[in-house]
């Protein structure tokens, strides 16, 4: 059986190595990669693998910037970010940067695990996804996509650092029409944060990095 390969870029080496040695007991997984920053990785990288785990805050060359070089040098790879850090504008930073899902390092195995399969055969996971509605997504893609104007541009907003204020703001509306953007969302999309509607953003189409 063809195993799915796996990078790590992780400035905290005893972290990385068991986090290499968890995903290479995973079924079906081989770690062929890991660096402690994104400069160690360019010059080890030889053969690409199918996905590469990011931590976003390393010394030399961070997480955001390491994203970016490998969106641009292996398009087809599939970048996830995997930090402790869960600040919004982070993550957003990091989303932008090419990942298609940003994962914190105190989620369990079996999570991690479930991250890796969503992302390698779907090419995205939000774990923001209320899981009642996964369902329905992978049915019906189109389910949720029924968007008004305001909401579109609000949605690329919301995928910029700016605060909700601010993009109030931007829109020419009230802080009170701004949330009521963001509920309708969540509720259509079945998420219930800033980071899972940008990442449903992003899948859909409705916003292109």
């Amino acid at each position: 059986m063809t195993k799915i390969t796996v990078g790590l870029v992780d400035d905290h080496d005893l972290f990385r190595k068991s986090l290499a040695l968890m995903v290479q007991s995973f079924v079906g997984y081989q770690v062929i990669v890991d660096a402690a920053n994104g400069k160690a990785l360019q010059e080890k990288l030889t053969v690409a693998p199918d996905i590469m785990l990011i931590d976003v805050e390393m010394p030399v060359m961070n997480g955001r910037a390491t994203a970016q070089w490998l969106r641009q040098a292996h398009p087809r790879m599939k970048l996830v970010a995997l930090s402790m850090n869960d600040q919004e504008g982070v993550v957003l930073q990091m989303i932008r940067a090419g990942c298609c899902s940003y994962l914190l390092k105190d989620i369990s195995p079996e999570e991690l695990e479930r991250a890796l399969h969503e992302v390698y055969h779907r090419n995205y996971y939000n774990s923001d996804l209320r899981q009642q509605n996964l369902a329905t997504l992978m049915l019906n893609p189109e389910a949720g996509d029924k968007l008004s104007d305001k909401e579109r541009v609000f949605l690329e907003w919301v995928c910029s650092e700016l605060t909700y204020e601010q993009i109030a703001r931007k829109m020419g509306v009230t802080v009170r029409t701004v949330d009521g953007y963001r509920e309708s969302l969540f509720a259509k999309w079945g998420v219930g944060s800033r980071t899972g509607l940008a990442l449903e953003a992003v899948r859909r189409g409705v916003v292109r990095l």
